[in-house]
């Protein structure tokens, strides 16, 4: 919901057109579990949905390396669940030390496959919970890597296509005040 309405609002362009043109790039992102393997797609799908090779090309890689919003997110509630199963009570510090360390740590997450449950141990340890906890979720992280590295892929996207949106604008205005300067001389 809130990529599409981001591309809604900041791009002007409707979330089905957005989805239907990143489709590619999700598939692959779904298939891989790897933003860095996804990249070459997602220039290619922005492109394709008229963003400038010099925005989509910038952001693209940019989102690649740090926006692992998707990763955050799991490490963040994989933490909280593993402290549930083991009975450890987190306090309300506790949670914002795990937001924080999961978002440092997914900024610092490599985009390949496997990556997250590396980084979750270090969010766990933040919080003095055990790293074998790790365990309780390793079973599953080829299904949620898939989702989150979807989340991610598609995020980055949606900043592309909006950048680019808010660039063109921007150059819109300056021509207008340009021509406006130029009719006044």
């Amino acid at each position: 919901m809130v990529y599409g309405l981001s591309v809604k609002f900041l791009a002007k362009m409707s979330p089905l057109a957005f989805f239907k043109g990143i489709a590619p790039a999700m598939i692959t992102a779904f298939t891989t579990t790897s933003s860095n393997a996804t990249l070459p797609v997602n220039i290619e799908c922005c492109n394709k949905m008229g963003a400038e090779p010099e925005i989509s090309s910038f952001v693209l890689p940019l989102g690649a390396t740090i926006n692992m919003d998707g990763t955050a997110i799991y490490q963040a509630v994989c933490a909280v669940f593993i402290a549930c199963c083991y009975g450890v009570e987190l306090t309300l510090g506790d949670m914002a030390m795990i937001v924080l360390t999961a978002t440092l740590a997914s900024v610092g997450t490599a985009g390949v496959s496997g990556a997250g449950m590396i980084m979750l141990a270090m969010v766990l340890q933040s919080v003095g919970l055990p790293v074998e906890g790790v365990a309780l979720v390793a079973g599953v992280d080829r299904i949620l890597d898939m989702m989150r590295t979807t989340v991610n892929v598609t995020g980055d996207a949606a900043v592309a296509t909006c950048v680019d949106a808010m660039q063109k604008r921007a150059a819109a205005r300056r021509a207008r005040k340009a021509e406006k300067l130029a009719k006044a001389a």
